[in-house]
């Protein structure tokens, strides 16, 4: 079989391919002619004749990440051994923080609504809310009950 370098080269350009991806006739009675095609026109009329073709594009099978993300999805290969990255870059700091506070907002805001704490309180735990004093709702709503700040009505 002759050396059809020149032709997946040409037929490559001419397709808007890789060469990897041409695929030339391996019939011998086509051969000699294939091997005559030396211009872009001659491989032109050689792709429309069926002797020369572009493979399709292959494509990676997303079916073992789909396992592995219904898997992580679960909480299941997250170990220590699995993370790269420090604790901030995993879920940055900004994220978490923005997280919590909304929380903490909207859980004062209902226990202002539901008249458990008065407006002056809301604004006192609201600030301390803003300088970081609250882990979690768990613990504002803690704090709340150990000083006794709800209104006993």
């Amino acid at each position: 079989m002759p050396d059809f370098s020149t032709q997946k080269r040409l037929a490559a350009s001419v397709l808007a391919v890789g060469e990897s991806r041409i695929w030339i006739n391996p019939d011998p009675e086509v051969a000699g002619e294939i091997a005559d095609s030396i211009t872009r026109e001659d491989i032109r009329s050689q792709i429309e004749a069926g002797n020369i073709k572009a493979k399709p594009k292959k494509g990676n099978s997303r079916a073992r990440y789909r396992v592995r993300a219904a898997k992580r999805a679960y909480g299941h290969q997250k170990g220590q051994g699995r993370r790269k990255g420090a604790k901030g870059s995993r879920s940055p700091r900004k994220v978490v923080w923005m997280t919590k506070i909304r929380a903490l907002r909207s859980n004062l805001k209902e226990l202002r609504e539901e008249g458990e704490i008065d407006r002056h309180t809301y604004r006192m735990l609201y600030r301390k809310a803003k300088g970081g004093e609250y882990r979690s709702t768990a613990h504002l709503n803690a704090y709340i009950k150990a000083k006794g700040l709800t209104r006993s009505d």
